[in-house]
């Protein structure tokens, strides 16, 4: 009887579990689909900033170069976000998502529900810092 409801116990977490993947999978291909949309968006903006002095004027050339370089670093940053969520959806199709890429340990759920994409745990990322 115990190894029953033991049995049923495990069943029951092995579910939630992939319940759990399954909407962690599905937040992350949300975050992925709206960075490329993103991408798609703001590509004008990251594009050369003509110097033609006669077509636009100095302050207004200051503020496209400004303006072009946050979008270039904006999209530096989309890129990173990136390859994190391709590197975490890799992990779950390999059946390695939820342990830390550095140590081998599970990945606290809580930490991975605030950011689906990390690859590791709080102990390795306090080593990083």
């Amino acid at each position: 009887m115990e190894a029953l409801v033991k049995y049923e116990k495990q069943t029951q977490t092995n579910a939630m579990t992939k319940l759990d993947t399954q909407t962690l999978r599905t937040r992350l291909l949300q975050e992925r689909e709206e960075l490329l949309h993103d991408a798609e968006v703001t590509a004008e903006e990251r594009d050369v900033v003509t110097l033609d002095q006669t077509s636009v004027g100095r302050l207004s050339r200051m503020d496209a170069l400004q303006n072009q370089a946050m979008q270039v670093e904006t999209d530096r940053r989309r890129e990173i976000e990136l390859k994190r969520i391709d590197a975490a959806l890799k992990r779950m199709n390999e059946d390695e998502y939820g342990y830390c890429v550095s140590c081998g340990a599970e990945i606290q759920p809580k930490r991975l529900e605030m950011d689906p994409a990390t690859p590791v745990c709080v102990d390795c990322a306090h080593k990083a810092d």
